[in-house]
């Protein structure tokens, strides 16, 4: 059965968390397709101190990255658009240029499932909520246009729960808490408003090499002598808010992205 789905994020290293388990779980069926948006390519990011990068040649590394860590994971997107905005400026871009753009490359792959950020950028980062924003406003208004697919629009989330026993097990480790008023540290959304919970143990070790190809990001990624066995365990499991179509409060979670959608 024929399945497509669309990422759009602000970043490399964005990508290679929140969905990347759901992508390995369907990446060997011949009629799935996977397209990649990135917005920026990273540039002004961290670089860290074993990586052979300058401010001025770390968006180059970070695109040759994210290339290397697709491929560690084992199924690479289809299709890969950079659009080549200035990293940490997305905020400040015209969103009826940024809406047009992510809705131009909608309309071309019209896939199923598209998958963002939320309103709160999982890390409040303004990069993720711009280009969140500008992917649900392009999704909402192709949804109805009565053509194919669009059928599902998902938000990658944390749950509250999860989080609240990672800051636990961070600050039994020497690490400071994750503060939901600082930007670059993850937020939790109340476990009643996940709408998808995936089980995506099986391809872990998959998501975690992929996240491992991200070496100028190590600094944030792997902070921690601890922190590929905390990797491994969080990337178990994806859940994800559904945006569009809303569902009722109360309902069963789904397992999978595409289940229902046949």
């Amino acid at each position: 059965m024929a399945r497509a789905l669309m990422l759009v994020v602000a970043h490399p290293d964005d990508d290679a968390v929140g969905i990347a388990g759901s992508i390995a779980l369907h990446g060997h069926e011949p009629a799935f397709r996977f397209a990649l948006v990135h917005a920026t390519d990273g540039a002004a990011g961290l670089i860290a101190p074993e990586v052979d990068a300058t401010p001025a040649t770390l968006g180059a590394l970070r695109r040759l990255e994210d290339a290397k860590a697709w491929a560690a994971h084992g199924r690479g997107p289809d299709r890969h658009e950079w659009l080549g905005y200035d990293d940490g400026r997305l905020a400040h871009v015209d969103f009826a240029e940024l809406t047009a753009r992510v809705g131009a490359l909608l309309d071309e792959e019209r896939p199923d499932v598209v998958a963002t950020f939320g309103p709160d950028g999982v890390t409040g980062h303004p990069d993720h909520i711009a280009i969140g924003r500008a992917t649900d406003a392009a999704f909402v208004s192709l949804a109805l246009d009565g053509g194919p697919g669009l059928k599902r629009l998902l938000h990658w989330a944390m749950k509250e729960s999860t989080w609240r026993r990672v800051n636990v097990a961070r600050q039994a480790t020497g690490l400071a808490a994750w503060d939901p008023s600082q930007v670059y540290h993850f937020r939790g959304i109340p476990d009643e408003l996940v709408d998808i919970r995936v089980d995506t143990s099986s391809v872990a070790e998959r998501v975690v090499a992929g996240l491992s190809e991200h070496r100028s990001q190590r600094l944030s990624l792997f902070e921690h002598p601890l922190a590929r066995a905390a990797w491994l365990s969080a990337t178990s499991r994806e859940y994800f808010v559904q945006a569009w179509p809303p569902r009722g409060r109360g309902e069963p979670l789904l397992t999978d992205i595409f289940e229902g959608l046949e």
